[in-house]
């Protein structure tokens, strides 16, 4: 009986480093990865808040997604995808808004009217939230980045998402039925990318991408994911940039990770404009007040009645 207890408090033993050696691994791994990707904003918060948002209190905050059209592990280039997440954590909901590239706004440093995909390649992330903060009047608080190439990695490390696709199309060299669709990096990435084929152009393209996108942190939350940090980690430290550092991310997958269940979409509409021979999407005033409103009411900012200048 006591050669049986040693032996097995051997191995108890064994299984406890084991464990603590993966663990110093995987946060070693993590802030590795972290320091990798971290790129503070140049200024510390928004300047349409009072005071920083209190994570640890779970006030709702706002992250803007950003999807550059560039390879590797450079981040230069135009904006293909502008997505603004609101996470309101006592509501457990979040709030999607697709802002389509060929948006006409101020473009916030240059002091002209172009479209709001260009900010990215004049002023990179910098010039981009604050362009888009004009747009819509509200904070955003963080951002995250990544490049369209390191997308595709990001989602072939988790194993493939699974999309429900509208109607069948093919894209890419890929067809994709009506009805639910497990996809590679590749496919998703073909997936999103698609536009002429939609008879609602742009509009049907940034359906596609938010529901990659929501795909994407649904897949992320699994316990299953854990097992396939390593690669994940990997994927991101090639292709994703962000202001937020380890605390900061920390405190959102404690205090905001439930908000993910409850996902709405939403769209920002506009009319086609051609202006000098070059093709604009021209949101009227009252609909980017709409837009603001939901969002501000959702952070839990005062309504306000004024829009940007288009």
């Amino acid at each position: 009986m006591r050669k049986f207890i040693i032996i097995f408090g051997s191995i108890l033993g064994v299984l406890f480093i084991g464990v603590v050696g993966y663990g110093f691994y995987l946060y070693n791994s993590v802030t590795k990865t972290v320091e990798q990707i971290h790129e503070p904003l140049e200024r510390p918060i928004s300047d349409k808040r009072d005071k920083e948002v209190n994570m640890d209190d779970q006030e709702p905050l706002s992250i803007l997604l950003t999807g550059v059209d560039s390879t590797g592990d450079t981040h230069s280039g135009r904006s293909d995808t502008i997505i603004v997440l609101t996470v309101n954590p006592k509501e457990e909901s979040v709030k999607m808004l697709s802002i389509p590239r060929d948006t006409r706004t101020e473009l916030i440093g240059r002091g002209e009217q172009d479209k709001i995909n260009h900010a990215y390649a004049f002023g990179g992330i910098q010039m981009t939230i604050d362009t888009v903060e004009n747009f819509l009047n509200i904070p955003i608080d963080h951002y995250a980045s990544i490049n369209m190439e390191g997308f595709k990695g990001l989602v072939d490390a988790l194993g493939g998402v699974t999309v429900d696709n509208a109607f069948t199309f093919e894209q890419g060299g890929f067809t994709f039925p009506e009805g639910e669709n497990f996809m590679n990096g590749e496919e998703a990435l073909a997936f999103a990318r698609m536009r002429y084929e939609d008879p609602r152009g742009d509009f049907g393209r940034n359906d596609r991408q938010r529901q990659v996108v929501d795909a994407v942190i649904q897949e992320g939350a699994q316990f299953s994911s854990i097992t396939k940090v390593g690669s994940i980690l990997e994927a991101v430290g090639g292709s994703v940039r962000t202001d937020l550092d380890l605390n900061s991310i920390w405190s959102i997958q404690s205090n905001y990770k439930e908000a993910r269940h409850t996902v709405e979409q939403m769209e920002i509409k506009g009319n086609n404009a051609t202006i000098n021979g070059i093709y604009y999407l021209q949101v009227p005033d009252e609909e980017v007040v709409r837009v603001s409103q939901e969002l501000r009411e959702h952070l839990e900012l005062e309504h306000s009645t004024t829009a940007s200048s288009q």
